[in-house]
């Protein structure tokens, strides 16, 4: 029995293509997506407010080895500013913490109303605060960080939302609607339904092939109807 590969291909590809070709379409609307939203708006850049630079006086202060003394296993000791008062920030094995830079005193957890106070100075638009949590466990859009959090979410049509830390105030990320369309269609686009962060999962791998085969296939195709119709005009 003769093959008949024209034919097998053609039926090969026809069925290849309706296998892979949805995800051959989310490929090219989702890296669509990508590229024609820059990226720094997808960060959210534009949500906050860089922060201003200031001198500090260091005369009066705390000297450093007096907060060594205070947290023995801390990793680093820096100065910086907390509601523009100078502060000293070590890295504790159980997290930053804060301590008065005059006097050394460890500072208490930022309370919820001084959370509001400082996602409401860096926030750059002009929507009002709908919602503050601590959140224990953290959500989809927070993955990639490990809880505890503060959730501050601002009204607007975007819902910008900006996470802080617990233990010193500081801005650890911000997400809003064009960033979360993103996250979604990065997902699509390397196949990752879960962590998406595997860019070379088992599934991208199955269908980046499959896609290489139906272009593969569609090529010989097209190459034999040339070739083909050649001969009919002989």
């Amino acid at each position: 029995m003769t093959i008949r590969w024209p034919l097998v291909i053609r039926r090969f590809h026809k069925w290849l293509a309706l296998l892979v070709g949805v995800q051959v379409l989310l490929w090219t609307l989702t890296g669509f997506y990508m590229v024609v939203v820059h990226i720094d708006t997808i960060h959210g850049d534009h949500l906050v407010r860089s922060p201003v630079v200031k001198p500090f006086d260091l005369a009066g202060l705390a000297s450093p080895s007096q907060i060594v003394a205070a947290v023995p296993g801390a990793s680093e000791i820096r100065l910086q500013r907390h509601f523009d008062t100078p502060v000293w920030r070590a890295e504790t094995p159980d997290g930053p913490r804060l301590f008065d830079a005059a006097s050394g005193r460890l500072l208490a957890d930022p309370t919820e109303a001084q959370i509001r106070a400082l996602a409401q100075r860096i926030y750059t638009g002009d929507g009002k605060i709908v919602s503050v949590q601590l959140l224990t466990t953290a959500p989809q859009e927070m993955q990639s960080r490990k809880p505890p959090f503060w959730q501050v979410e601002f009204e607007g049509w975007n819902r910008p939302t900006l996470y802080l830390s617990p233990k010193t105030g500081e801005l650890i990320s911000r997400r809003h609607a064009l960033w979360r369309v993103f996250d979604i269609a990065w997902m699509l686009h390397i196949m990752d339904y879960e962590e998406r962060t595997d860019v070379n999962n088992p599934l991208l791998r199955i269908a980046t092939w499959s896609a290489f085969a139906m272009a593969i296939s569609g090529a010989w195709l097209l190459v034999w109807s040339f070739k083909r119709r050649k001969k009919k005009k002989a």
